[in-house]
């Protein structure tokens, strides 16, 4: 089988550790890359930013025009790190799945090893931060490759549970980031979203890039139930018992107008809004992130 294969979920739900599952993705990711405008992404496009009004056109590099047909000027090294945090949400709705091979949160933790292994791999420092109600942890960015297995070894022991603070945890967090970096936020945001973005609002405030991965259960966003079905809030135990039938058109016009309403306020916010459900592969949100690596930082 192609090394692609490990792109979906169900696959890689079947590889223990998650250095291999970072690898694999990764890998099936970059083989997927060929042929596509991206190819030799890890050569030549991490050595590159797109040409804007402005610049000098004797930088421009003529190679790449005649393969991609687009403007391209080339970097000088310092140019060439970004510095990204890997922004986790441990609250216990993460937790949740009703018929997939990964919960949310172990579809956030393999997407943020993912990206980690793909950030040092391209010699960027990455680093790692948990929240719940408040900040639990924070790694440093390093770029080195040791960097990779602290990262991973903090991810594999991660237990989602009780309630969180997303607006909060965000607002601390923006507090404590000095350097301009990418901000790569892992989490359902079950919470309140006007708060939620006035805290976004405050990292591209000071300059920052965000990639906010919205990650859902495939059940929340196409509500598969049928007749009468309890539900239980995982964070507050409620439970409520509905007709599922009779609810699933009103749920779906609520669950599209709730994630519309995440992506307007972040395009207007110049925020990269990446809405996930726990059966897509993987290699959408990796090309999210390797899109906002090609731009100008």
């Amino acid at each position: 089988m192609a090394s692609d294969k490990y792109l979906r979920p169900e696959v890689i739900r079947q590889v223990s550790r998650l250095d291999l599952r970072a690898k694999f993705i990764v890998e099936g990711f970059l083989s997927g890359l060929h042929g596509s405008p991206f190819q030799g992404f890890s050569v030549e496009f991490s050595e590159h930013r797109k040409y804007v009004p402005g610049d000098d056109i004797k930088d421009l590099d003529w190679t790449v025009y005649a393969k991609t047909d687009k403007y391209y000027l080339k970097k000088f090294q310092a140019e060439t790190n970004m510095t990204g945090y890997l922004v986790m949400d441990l609250s216990a709705s993460m937790a949740f799945t009703y018929r997939q091979e990964l919960t949310k949160f172990d579809y956030a933790i393999c997407l943020a090893a993912a990206l980690g292994y793909l950030m040092i791999y391209q010699q960027d420092p990455v680093g790692l931060v948990t929240f719940d109600k408040k900040i639990q942890t924070i790694l440093p960015p390093k770029s080195k490759r040791t960097q990779l297995g602290t990262i991973l070894s903090v991810l594999s022991n991660l237990k989602p549970s009780g309630e969180t603070d997303i607006a909060g945890s965000l607002h601390q967090l923006a507090s404590l980031i000095k350097t301009k970096s990418l901000i790569m936020i892992f989490s359902d945001l079950l919470t309140d979203q006007d708060a939620v973005m006035k805290s976004l609002y405050r990292f591209r405030h000071s300059g920052h890039e965000i990639i906010l991965f919205h990650i859902l259960d495939e059940a929340e966003v196409h509500f598969p139930f049928e007749g009468l079905t309890e539900f239980e809030d995982v964070e507050s135990s409620e439970k409520l018992v509905i007709d599922a039938r009779g609810m699933k058109s009103d749920y779906q016009a609520a669950i599209k107008e709730f994630q519309a309403g995440y992506k307007e306020e972040c395009n207007k916010a110049n925020i990269d809004y990446v809405p996930i459900d726990t059966s897509i592969s993987f290699d959408k949100a990796l090309l999210e992130y390797l899109i906002q690596r090609t731009r100008r930082f």
